[in-house]
């Protein structure tokens, strides 16, 4: 009643569509500039992490990563009805003492695409990217980014060799041409750089410049299967590695390996899970020996590698596999070892929760146990955190991990623990020293 008289008055003074013409350019600008306006300059202060011989290092102290993967931040933080979720994953993630999270830096092609065609880029999901970085650190965690995929999600090496062939200057249409194709080199190498340059709108820091990234990924999971004996693909990483260390020194960098023994590695047939894990075009030990690769990087999903194993073997095997890549780094590569994802599927038949806390648990002890001892293992990264309501984008791994008091406890325990080992880092004070006193 109050607002019809109102409605009636202004517009019969000749207000009413002006106001509301007003009142949508400010809505407008909000959409479009808001986040402009708050404040990132409340960021906790970053230094740059560094390596020395198998361990990292900030501000002179040995630093041990309890992390996870949240791939989606950058897609969501592109959409204002999905940006939210951002800063309620990364706040979660500090309060249960996470130090770095694993991301993507890349979308090519396709819905809310930061590369829409060979260097041409959507302003507003770089927006997105900015967001994320100084949202994390205002935060006080740590970015690993990834810069392309292997797999087709979100357009990957799939998408360059398409891009090339609609061009008329690929070589082949293999996905695999991505590798050896100086056409898609370039493309790659451009992205590269322009990525690594770009100037936070936020905060006003190139992305090269700035310690909240903790690392450089090349690409997620790489594999070349057309050429088993490896050698296309160290020519790229080598390639691709020292293109990254011309423009960027002061962040570490990865390849992005699963973790895979090569056919001329010895422990092909003693630490693989199968036979064919060795013809997929890529070799832990050759890969990440490079010097220009900072520290090495091992996934671990037993139940998706193997499909006649019961759960309690897969565990065993796991376990193994973990132990063997830290060796190798304290041995072979004398570079940390991250596991950046580990994970146990719902959809195995015979899943049951208890499973996950206990795969999750043996994962954190093999991580806490090389910490103690001052080994290789310097961390791991659970496979993946996701917030309520995104169903949509769970891949039968994804949890949210304050659903689940004990798989929390798992999360809690082991930021405590590493933090005995470690030390509290500055970041962590807030949120970690009180719960942490109480599990002592």
């Amino acid at each position: 009643m109050v607002k019809s008289s109102m409605s009636r008055m202004l517009a019969g003074n000749g207000l009413f569509y002006p106001i509301i013409g007003f009142a949508s350019f400010i809505a407008f600008l909000y959409l479009s500039f808001g986040d402009l306006w708050v404040n990132y300059n409340k960021e906790i202060n970053l230094s740059f992490v560094e390596r020395n011989g198998t361990q990292f290092f900030v501000d002179g102290k040995v630093f041990y990563i309890n992390g996870w993967n949240s791939y989606w931040l950058m897609d969501h933080a592109a959409d204002y009805s999905t940006r939210p979720r951002i800063r309620t994953m990364l706040q979660a993630g500090a309060k249960m003492g996470l130090t770095v999270c694993r991301t993507w830096a890349f979308n090519d092609a396709g819905y809310n695409a930061l590369q829409i065609s060979p260097g041409k880029f959507d302003e507003k999901v770089f927006r997105a990217l900015d967001h994320v970085i100084a949202e994390a650190r205002r935060n006080g965690i740590r970015l690993i980014l990834s810069l392309v995929n292997n797999l087709q999600a979100y357009g990957g090496k799939t998408q360059y060799v398409k891009w090339a062939w609609e061009e008329g200057v690929a070589l082949s249409s293999s996905n695999d041409s991505f590798f050896y194709d100086p056409s898609i080199r370039r493309y790659f190498k451009n992205y590269v750089k322009t990525v690594l340059t770009r100037r936070n709108i936020y905060t006003g820091i190139e992305y090269r410049d700035d310690p909240t990234i903790f690392a450089w990924e090349l690409i997620n999971e790489p594999r070349c299967m057309t050429d088993p004996s490896g050698d296309t693909l160290q020519d790229w990483i080598e390639e691709m590695s020292t293109f990254v260390k011309s423009i960027d020194r002061k962040h570490l960098l990865t390849v992005g390996l699963e973790g895979f023994y090569g056919p001329k590695s010895p422990k092909r047939t003693t630490a693989n899970p199968e036979i064919w894990a060795a013809d997929l075009g890529s070799d832990f030990i050759r890969n990440s020996i490079l010097s220009t690769v900072d520290f090495a990087s091992v996934h671990v999903y037993p139940d998706h590698w193997f499909h006649h194993k019961n759960f309690d073997e897969m565990l065993k095997f796991a376990a193994k596999w973990m132990l063997s890549h830290i060796e190798d780094g304290d041995r072979e590569l004398k570079k940390p070892v991250l596991f950046t994802e580990f994970g146990l599927s719902n959809d195995n038949d015979d899943f049951e929760p208890a499973q996950r806390d206990k795969f999750l648990k043996m994962v954190l002890d093999v991580v806490y146990k090389s910490a103690k001892r001052n080994k290789s293992g310097a961390g791991s990264f659970f496979w993946q955190f996701l917030v309520e309501k995104m169903e949509r984008f769970n891949d039968e791994y994804g949890i949210v991990p304050w659903e689940s008091t004990s798989t929390y406890r798992l999360i809690t325990e082991q930021s405590c623990r590493l933090a005995k080992v470690q030390g509290l880092l500055s970041t962590q004070i807030e949120h970690v020293k009180n719960f942490c006193s109480t599990k002592n």
